[in-house]
Order: structure tokens, then C-alpha cells, then sequence
């Protein structure tokens, strides 16, 4: 181990050791790690199910959005709850390498309206975006811009409504980054995948050579 490599274990340990680290989902200590074993053990992954495909395309997510993952998740969007971070964007970065390995050049998010971003302070996808590229050096690159503060998705669930919701509400910026590459569309959650297809079509009319997408949850079918 490296002297540099040394003295940061070493200051982890002791971060650790005064501020010990909880797990996201639970809230349980997780002995250094980024979630407790017992949430390892027992949370909803999407296993073989993680990718599935729709009018966006193909989605990858790592969870199913119930029990202590949607917990977590509204904690995270509403109440400002950042300290899993580093946790989700783990997840959905090996999610992403596992399920859209080599199918993507560059990494964007679907993003929220300025509105919302006065009163939350904070836009979660953005988050999740910078966080999951944290070990793949590289930056998210903003490519939408929302210009309609609609009513939320969690509204409905009637696809038919959400799809109504979301048309029209986005705009590409940033056209010259758009162009013929592959991007990879982070958003936190996919329910009938409405916000994704829009956010999808929207890249593609500037030129994306192609977009997959990944969340950090799916609502499960039912």
C-alpha cells in the first residue's frame, strides 16, 4: 500500500470510528461498509430482472422501488437524506457495467424544473448521476433542460396520463455534446418509464446516436 493510500485508510478508519457510517436503508451500523450486511442480505435486488425494455428503450436498475428502498428514496428526494449517496451510486454503477456494458459513451440525467429545484434544493437525479460516475473519472454531461413544471408522475398511475404528462416538457441543450454519441439517461426511478422515453426522444431528435437509461429503483409490475 502506498503512503498516500495509507494515510487515507487511516483517516477513513478514524472518520469511522467518531462518525460512524449508517446503512441508507435501514439506518443500521454498517461496520465501514456502504450498507449493513442484514440489508445485503434481505433488500428487493432485481437479480435476472434488472433490465427491461420499453418505448425507452432498455432500463437497468439495481433495486425493486418497496419497502426500505422506496423508504429510502423518498428520504433521500424529500427530506434531503444524502448520506447514501455514495451507496446508490455504487449500486447503479455496477448495475450499469453488469446490464449496458460498452453501449454508452456518456452519462446525463433527466432533470427536474426550477421550480422544484428552489423548493428541494437539489436535483436527485443530477446527485445520482455525478455519484455513480465518482469511479469512472469521468463527469455527467447536462443535456436536458426541463421548461414545464407538470405535475408530478407519482400522480398517476395510468401510463396513458403519464406519457400525456411529460410530452413536451423537456429541451435539449448543450447540441454539440448531444451528437452522435450514446448516452447513458439516469433518472431515480422507473414506473411505467414515461419520463424516460420523453427524455429519450427529446436526445435523439438532437442527434444521440442511441440512449439507454438506469435508475436506482423499478416500481415492480403488477
Amino acid at each position: 500500500m502506498s503512503e498516500k493510500n495509507r494515510q487515507s485508510d487511516v483517516s477513513r478508519r478514524i472518520t469511522d470510528f467518531f462518525f460512524p457510517r449508517r446503512c441508507p436503508f435501514c439506518g443500521g451500523s454498517t461496520g465501514g461498509e456502504l450498507m449493513c450486511q442484514k440489508c445485503r442480505d434481505t433488500l428487493p435486488f432485481t437479480g435476472s430482472h434488472a433490465l427491461q425494455r420499453g418505448a425507452f428503450g432498455r432500463c437497468a436498475s439495481p433495486l425493486w422501488y418497496e419497502g426500505d428502498v422506496r423508504k429510502a428514496i423518498l428520504d433521500y428526494k424529500f427530506k434531503g437524506r444524502l448520506n447514501g449517496m455514495e451507496c446508490f451510486g455504487q449500486l447503479m454503477a455496477q448495475c450499469a457495467a453488469e446490464e449496458l456494458n460498452g453501449e454508452f459513451d456518456a452519462v446525463t440525467w433527466v432533470p427536474i424544473s426550477k421550480k422544484r429545484l428552489r423548493k428541494r434544493h437539489f436535483d436527485q437525479s443530477r446527485y445520482l448521476a455525478a455519484s455513480l460516475c465518482v469511479d469512472w473519472h469521468v463527469a455527467p454531461v447536462e443535456t436536458l433542460r426541463k421548461i414545464v413544471d407538470n405535475p408530478p408522475q407519482s400522480g398517476t398511475d395510468d401510463e396513458a396520463a403519464r406519457r400525456a404528462n411529460v410530452l413536451g416538457v423537456y429541451e435539449a441543450v448543450n447540441a454539440q455534446e448531444i451528437a452522435g454519441k450514446r448516452w447513458l439517461l439516469v433518472d431515480d426511478i422507473v414506473t411505467t418509464g414515461a419520463t424516460l422515453a420523453e427524455c429519450a426522444r427529446v436526445l435523439k431528435d438532437a442527434g444521440a446516436a442511441d440512449v439507454v437509461c438506469l435508475t436506482l429503483a423499478a416500481t415492480p409490475k403488477r
